[in-house]
């Protein structure tokens, strides 16, 4: 079997809809790639997230800095999904945003891992910007969940 990178956004679904996705595809990790842990949504802030995941034996990572900056976050918000591209790519080319991404890197070797964000949708999310650079380096396959 072909080893996979998962992606998951928890915008439509509730906490034990999203772990057992994840359980389902035997995640046995989540990276958290929100700039911003916390969430409106019951269960989606990161100390219960965390507290949950590691419950049900998935183990928790929050990598803030493979977030996108607060005007990123806003594009996408007005659907102006290129500029979120673009302002995250900017992002990326930072020091912080580049170590980030070389701890993913090795988590995601070593255990299947999801990117987690709140977007229901890959393709309107940098998740799916984030999962590509790690599937170039390692050849894991990404499969949006």
């Amino acid at each position: 079997m072909d080893r996979v990178l998962s992606t998951i956004g928890y915008e439509s679904a509730t906490l034990p809809e999203v772990i057992a996705k994840l359980k389902s595809a035997g995640v046995t990790v989540v990276i958290d790639v929100r700039a911003v842990a916390a969430s409106r949504r019951a269960g989606f802030s990161k100390t219960m997230l965390r507290a949950s995941l590691e419950a049900e034996g998935i183990g928790y990572e929050h990598l803030r800095s493979l977030g996108t900056p607060k005007p990123g976050r806003e594009a996408a918000r007005k659907g102006r999904i290129a500029e979120m591209e673009a302002i995250f790519a900017e992002h990326m080319k930072t020091p912080e945003a580049q170590d980030g991404l070389a701890l993913a890197k090795t988590i995601a070797r070593e255990r299947h891992a999801a990117l987690l964000c709140f977007e229901a949708c890959a393709a309107g999310c940098h998740r799916r910007i984030v999962a590509k650079l790690i599937r170039e380096e390692t050849g894991l396959q990404v499969r949006d969940l």
